[in-house]
């Protein structure tokens, strides 16, 4: 029985080696500007991330242009080394954090959302990446590094073309609102003023700090502008300020509160000053500025209550971010190729060594 045994751990680390040994397998070599291989493994990984997000399987000739776009992506990359063009990673931060807030209609940082994931769905932030796009965090943001990068290439090569490539016509903007009417609705929103002061190693100090803060703002001693200066100096001892935000769990979230609480000051009246409120940290000040009720925005209407950008305005931006985006894509596409040459870069598998390569699963 043990010899059975032995031989089948032999075998099943054979099998192993020989799978670990097959996305070893270097595809490409590219050598614009440095020598970069592309693994089996490498592009098992992309091919995934393509596959969750499609939800399908690729064929081994899509397989193949996923090879290509690795390939060509390298290329660009390289092309922006030589020009030492480089995205630090507070940009992919924002532009992460930003993609995030747009997706739920609310300004929220990584740590906001993971709490929020964590609290809805019982799950990590890293394992929704992964269910959705098919990566984690981290993976999705050195993917997004690399997109930013070549991204920034691209516009340094075609910056003077950019400008009159992407400007929407006024018909064009008429025609997105009129197909697109029924999206631009304002949820419920709601201006507050926030006052905050942690308990830090006395609570009962900042208990007194905030409860004193509360008095003079509602005997009118002091306005919200003046407190949010003041909370500006240094050792003030807590934080002011005022946000329009819509009436939703995100925002709840990135306020520290649940969103019953948050319901609750939107049903208050105008000018609604809160009883002092005690966290595990801190003690609050919430004061409901004022109320926003939702409505169908037209196209002349401000996006957003007390900011200046209509409707209109919005759509122009977006359509031209849109066709800058197209454009880009398009000249992103001409240079990758024209950098796609047997000098740039060395197929180390070609015809039916690569099939077979690319045939796995099946």
């Amino acid at each position: 029985m043990k010899k059975i045994i032995s031989v089948l751990s032999v075998l099943l680390l054979t099998s192993f080696a020989v799978f670990a040994q097959a996305d070893l397998q270097v595809l490409a070599i590219v050598k614009l500007n440095k020598s970069e291989s592309i693994t089996v493994k490498q592009l098992k990984t992309r091919t995934a991330m393509y596959e969750k997000q499609m939800g399908k399987t690729l064929t081994v000739d899509e397989r193949r242009k996923v090879l290509d776009n690795l390939i060509e992506e390298k290329l660009m990359l390289q092309a922006a080394a030589k020009q030492n063009i480089v995205i630090p990673d507070s940009t992919v931060d924002q532009y992460f954090a930003q993609g995030l807030s747009q997706s739920l209609g609310a300004n929220v940082t990584e740590k906001e959302l993971a709490e929020v994931v964590k609290k809805t769905q019982g799950i990590t932030l890293d394992e929704l990446m992964l269910k959705q796009m098919g990566m984690n965090v981290a993976d999705y943001k050195a993917f997004l590094k690399g997109s930013l990068t070549i991204q920034q290439f691209v516009l340094s090569q075609i910056k003077d073309e950019v400008a009159k490539n992407s400007a929407p016509t006024d018909e064009e903007i008429r025609s997105a609102y009129e197909s697109n009417k029924s999206q631009f609705v304002q949820n419920d929103m709601m201006k507050i003023f926030m006052v905050v002061v942690p308990k830090g190693s006395d609570s009962e100090a900042a208990k007194l700090k905030c409860n004193d803060l509360r008095n003079k703002y509602i005997d009118k001693k002091l306005t919200s502008d003046q407190i949010i200066l003041q909370a500006k100096a240094e050792n003030s001892g807590y934080q002011a300020a005022e946000a329009i935000i819509p009436k939703t769990e995100a925002s709840a979230a990135g306020l520290g509160m649940t969103y019953n609480t948050l319901q609750a000051v939107y049903l208050q009246d105008d000018g609604w000053v809160a009883d002092l409120q005690e966290t595990s940290q801190d003690y609050r000040i919430i004061v409901l500025v004022k109320k926003y009720a939702a409505k169908m925005l037209t196209i002349s209407d401000l996006v957003q209550p007390e900011t200046t950008v209509t409707v209109y305005e919005y759509i122009k931006q977006t359509l031209a971010k849109q066709k800058q985006m197209a454009f880009i894509q398009t000249k992103a596409a001409e240079i990758s190729k024209s950098y796609h040459t047997a000098d740039n870069v060395d197929m180390k598998k070609n015809g039916d060594a690569l099939n077979k390569l690319l045939n796995w699963g099946e």
